[in-house]
């Protein structure tokens, strides 16, 4: 067990913080003190306390990223309730799912969510509340008095039209000024009293495989992430920090704010869809100190930014002279730390392997990054190392409050599936112990459904998912990820999947539309690219990998919020 209480963390850190920059939401003028979160936090308890809510009731919150967000979760889980973080991605059946699964009581819900849901579809959930500012939207499932919420029917002309804000009632603020007669000061924050071992989130996954499933996490699962973000240094007080990645998403969730909070980072949450555009904007601006990043977004900038011009003639002419080659690779690397805003200390790409020929490069012009490996059923950290110790290849290092072992391997390459327990493992899927008992054996492994090996100075070695894996009729395991990262490297390529076909192996693929539009290629030619890419790629993968045929598909691929293909969409694509 962690010594460190999950929810005394965020007593100490808001203490600690408390006139330090907290929450800005990117693009306006408004920045919250730790001080000033921490007094959202305190009349938020007392608008849960007349809804009645009660230590370890559910609260479900669905919304884009912004300061609201946040204060609503950590309002949550330090009056001592259990958080259900929805992913706004999620389809308006599967958050009435979600929230009735979970029996969630009350609901938080950005308005243009909440637009396209259905009330009569919740049958736990008691109030609904905007997160825009907090008011109330709807009262819903008031069949039993005596467990009715005390706040009034909202006042309004239409679902548009919100009249009464709960949160800055006369009796919110009477209420609040008898809770705090001194005023609100640091010794007021005081946050219920819950050990480590019990449930503190439930994680709903988006996974490839198309279930859904809701990841009981502990205290201790969260405080393993935030005490080993603090002992590696990873964050300190006043860092910038640009919160891109979809908080309701444990990477976003664990390191972009959670362990930045109680660090007494300054978090800038961006609400739009983080094109590379944007957050290149907002990079340049806010000059983060470090960046938590998914491999897509790294690998857009790569080639859209930097593969044009490494493959003009004249840089690669440049690129043979030994000596000049390394003052432009400088250059290079010198620009590509200045569009990332310049002040960061390592970009940490996450929730899936990055691309080898990127990984490649970044390497030769030591660009500071690591990529580190985990999952929602780990909170999700398993392994990283700084961009200091990171071993080329690898995921990381396994954490040092995690063991790790490789079942079944095989003879020749090692490769089998990664189990992992320790601190950070969660206890379970909510309600589904026949999954549970599918992922957690008796002994507390936890079977990743990841392919790879272990070296001895544990570093993980990610090959691919056991679900991917297609075995050849040679007998052969192909890693399907592998070669979709070679064949999104060439040219007129966005995206790529390879799938098995009567038995042999097809790529789909989905054409940078972008760059065929602006060289005005035709079908035809397309095709014949196409061709002549699938010739090149099956020059430079081992026969059995070879691709039989490449089929263009018309858009992009359905994505999970970290930006995984949605592969089980595709199998069955003719």
């Amino acid at each position: 067990m962690i010594q460190e209480n999950f929810i005394r963390l965020f007593e100490d850190g808001f203490r600690k913080n408390w006139d330090l920059p907290g929450f800005s939401n990117y693009g306006e003028n408004i920045t919250l003190t730790y001080a000033e979160i921490a007094k959202k936090i305190a009349e938020l308890h007392i608008l849960f306390e007349l809804c009645r809510v009660n230590k370890n009731d559910k609260i479900a919150l669905i919304g884009r990223n912004n300061a609201n967000w946040a204060v609503t979760y950590l309002a949550a889980i330090t009056y001592g309730a259990i958080i259900v973080p929805i992913l706004q991605d999620f389809t308006p059946n599967d958050v009435h799912h979600i929230t009735n699964h979970s029996e969630s009581k009350l609901l938080f819900a950005g308005d243009n969510i909440w637009e396209n849901l259905e009330e009569e579809k919740f049958t736990s959930v008691k109030a609904v509340f905007s997160l825009t500012n907090y008011n109330c939207i709807a009262i819903l499932n008031q069949e039993e008095p005596e467990n009715n919420i005390k706040v009034k029917e909202p006042s309004y002309e239409n679902k548009d039209k919100i009249e009464t804000s709960l949160i800055r009632t006369e009796e919110i603020d009477k209420l609040f000024v008898e809770k705090f007669p001194f005023g609100f000061h640091r010794d007021c924050v005081r946050y219920a009293d819950k050990p480590n071992s019990e449930i503190v989130s439930i994680n709903y996954t988006s996974g490839t495989t198309g279930f859904s499933k809701g990841v009981m996490t502990s205290g201790n699962a969260l405080a393993g992430n935030i005490t080993f973000g603090f002992r590696t240094k990873l964050v300190a007080p006043l860092y910038n920090i640009v919160s891109f990645l979809p908080l309701a998403h444990a990477y976003g969730c664990a390191f972009d704010f959670l362990t930045s909070c109680c660090a007494g980072c300054h978090i800038h949450f961006i609400g739009k869809t983080p094109s590379a555009k944007i957050l290149l904007k907002a990079f340049a601006e806010i000059k983060p100190n470090v960046i938590f990043c998914v491999p897509l977004i790294i690998e857009k900038i790569y080639k859209k930014q930097i593969q044009p011009m490494l493959a003009k003639p004249s840089m690669r002419w440049v690129l043979s002279i030994p000596l000049l080659d390394q003052q432009i690779l400088g250059q290079i690397r010198k620009k590509l730390i200045d569009a990332f805003g310049g002040e960061f200390s390592e970009i940490v790409v996450g929730g899936a392997p990055l691309n080898a020929e990127v990984e490649d490069f970044f390497n030769k012009i030591k660009f500071p990054f690591t990529v580190g490996y985990g999952m929602t059923e780990c909170a999700p950290l398993i392994s990283y190392s700084n961009t200091k110790d990171f071993v080329p290849k690898s995921s990381g290092k396994l954490l040092d409050i995690m063991e790790a072992k490789i079942i079944h391997p095989d003879p020749t390459t090692g490769v089998g599936e990664i189990c992992v327990r320790g601190e950070n493992v969660m206890l379970g899927y909510y309600k589904n112990p026949e999954a549970t008992a599918q992922i957690l054996d008796t002994e507390g492994w936890l079977h990743t459904g990841d392919l790879g090996k272990i070296d001895a100075d544990s570093n993980i070695y990610i090959r691919g998912r056991n679900k991917t894996m297609i075995l050849s009729g040679s007998g052969q395991n192909i890693y399907p990820e592998e070669i979709e990262a070679k064949l999104n490297n060439m040219p007129y390529v966005m995206e790529s999947l390879v799938i098995e076909k009567n038995g042999k192996l097809v790529a789909l693929v989905c054409p940078d539309y972008e760059a065929v539009d602006a060289e005005q290629v035709d079908q035809n030619q397309l095709e014949n690219l196409m061709e002549d890419n699938r010739k090149m790629l099956n020059s430079i993968v081992a026969s059995y990998e070879g691709i039989s045929k490449i089929q263009l598909y018309p858009n992009e691929f359905e994505k999970t919020p970290k930006k995984s293909i949605k592969r089980y969409l595709y199998t069955t694509t003719t």
